[in-house]
């Protein structure tokens, strides 16, 4: 097996990246991320969210840093769910960076009275997706700047969990037989506070060619393997990405890649709200302004505050 490098020593760091690996000689791909401390941790600690729906949030979070990672672009990949349900919908993005890698962000929208009307004070550690988004649609969206095109994929919201969903997305839209893990967890640690953890794995059959035979049976040998991944051991803290492959795959031989570094980063910033300010209209803002005559906003992902300008200000005051 050979590890992919991103430590001074060759080792593979616990957590917060994303990595390809191959099967040796077989028409069979995968990827494999680890979030910790530095992305889902704080995405998670900043809301108040009930542990079924704070699970949610860890695990798109996690599934975007997949699905993104993947793709060679700068730009983003946004991942959303949304329904009729207590949670309207659920929303996470990726985006990637020449300079400083990939950066994830995440949240869900949660209607709270109903959440507790449906479950009462003894809400549930997980829930299906179902349970809590509802009936709706699942999309995935690629955004590389305004000067391409944004290209968008739609599936309704089917299955059990969001790796359901997400492998129907792929069989839809891209034709490319598709198996995800995801799991997610509080890490309690010796010494330390716990913190969240998640990890997703990809499995995905390619076409055969020079370097990669085996057609169907490779497929449904690794597929076996591959779905003895244990949610625990994604998450585990003393289990690393190359360790956890080779238990799957040794028979067979696996090469994974250089690890990809993630961060949990937010793209709000003052300037891009008053850009979303100006398209308003005096009046429209008129409901927005402050007893001072302020107007302010809060980024739901980071809940970064913001006092902003009014483009109409001098009007308003008749000047």
């Amino acid at each position: 097996m050979v590890p992919g490098r991103v430590r001074a020593d060759g080792s593979i760091p616990f957590d917060d990246i994303a990595a390809a690996f191959q099967i040796d000689g077989q028409p069979v791909r995968g990827r494999i991320v680890r979030l910790g401390k530095a992305t889902v941790d704080p995405i998670l600690r900043r809301h108040d969210y009930p542990e079924a729906v704070a699970a949610l949030v860890g695990e798109a979070v996690a599934l975007v840093a997949l699905i993104g990672s993947a793709m060679k672009i700068n730009g983003r990949v946004i991942l959303q769910a949304e329904g009729n349900g207590i949670v309207p919908f659920v929303v996470a993005e990726y985006r990637a960076d020449p300079e400083l890698g990939g950066g994830v962000r995440g949240y869900a929208k949660l209607d709270r009275e109903k959440f507790d009307a449906k479950f009462g004070d003894k809400p549930p550690h997980r829930a299906k997706i179902k349970q809590l988004l509802g009936d709706g649609a699942f999309s995935m969206t690629l955004d590389q700047g305004d000067e391409m095109e944004r290209y968008q994929g739609v599936t309704p919201l089917d299955g059990e969990s969001l790796s359901d969903c997400a492998e129907t997305y792929f069989m839809r839209s891209e034709q490319i037989p598709t198996r995800i893990v995801l799991a997610i967890a509080e890490a309690y640690v010796a010494g330390e506070a716990p913190y969240w953890r998640a990890g997703a794995a990809l499995l995905q059959r390619v076409a055969d060619d020079d370097a990669r035979s085996g057609g169907e049976a490779a497929w449904e040998e690794a597929l076996v393997k591959f779905e003895t991944t244990a949610a625990d051991e994604l998450t585990d803290p003393s289990l690393t990405a190359d360790r956890l492959l080779f238990r799957l795959f040794h028979e067979q031989g696996v090469r994974l890649a250089a690890a990809q570094a993630l961060d949990e980063r937010c793209t709000c910033n003052a300037e891009r709200l008053v850009a979303i300010l100006s398209r308003f209209s005096a009046e429209e803002l008129s409901d927005m302004r402050e007893a001072d005559g302020g107007i302010k906003a809060r980024c739901e992902f980071c809940g970064r505050n913001y006092e902003l300008p009014d483009p109409f200000a001098d009007e308003s005051s008749g000047r």
